[in-house]
């Protein structure tokens, strides 16, 4: 399993400096994972630094509790694209979910999918706030704007990705959706598990150490 492809390398931390945000884009470069994940300050700058390869820049918008207006989001996705990002992950608004107001959850998501050029769309869904009827009931919904990928998590929840959850969502969305696990992903066995629940995506700030337990893994193989 070449574990590296399905990594974005993320520091979405509120004190990452400059230099955090270099390491963060050298390291992505070494070990060639799919993209890394940066606030919308630092977007045009993993654009400069990334310009050279083929990782992507993925930012977020509505971070992370999702409760901006979708006027907000929008005009946040735009900027994103304009300054480089190849890949937004988008907040949905938990509380109108919790609301069971699912009609401005789908035209929110599609307002943002319309306005970005093409550009990867994920929607994070924060599954630790969710039942799992609320879970199945956001899978459709995504399936029926056909975004890129559904998101489990901000990270910044009460609880992260769980293989439970990854497994609800592959059971009822479409072939053309894809899972993208993220929050409290640190290990090998961790990701590897997400990634058998059906996960095609893992957003975690510990690729390097997953990364390292996977070559030490494989050593013991041969």
């Amino acid at each position: 399993m070449e574990l590296n492809k399905y990594i974005d390398h993320t520091n979405l931390k509120a004190y990452a400096k400059k230099e955090d945000i270099e390491k963060l884009c050298e390291e992505a470069i070494k070990y060639k994972f799919a993209s890394v994940c940066v606030n919308p300050y630092y977007v045009s700058l993993a654009h400069e630094l990334l310009s050279r390869s083929n990782i992507s820049v993925c930012t977020v918008v509505g971070f992370p509790l999702g409760q901006n207006t979708t006027a907000v989001k929008e005009f946040e996705a735009i900027n994103a694209v304009q300054e480089g990002a190849d890949e937004v992950d988008m907040v949905a608004n938990i509380a109108v979910i919790k609301d069971g107001n699912y009609s401005y959850v789908k035209e929110e998501i599609e307002t943002i999918r319309d306005s970005i050029e093409g550009k990867i769309l994920k929607v994070i869904i924060e599954t630790c706030y969710l039942t799992k009827e609320e879970i199945i009931k956001m899978t459709e919904i995504c399936n029926e704007t056909f975004v890129n990928f559904i998101k489990t998590s901000t990270g910044f929840g009460t609880d992260g990705a769980k293989v439970e959850d990854v497994k609800l969502i592959s059971k009822h969305k479409m072939d053309y959706l894809e899972i993208k696990a993220s929050g409290g992903i640190k290990n090998y066995e961790d990701a590897c598990k997400l990634i058998d629940a059906g996960a095609t995506r893992l957003g975690t700030s510990s690729g390097v150490n997953i990364m390292a337990n996977e070559n030490n893994d494989n050593s013991k193989e041969v």
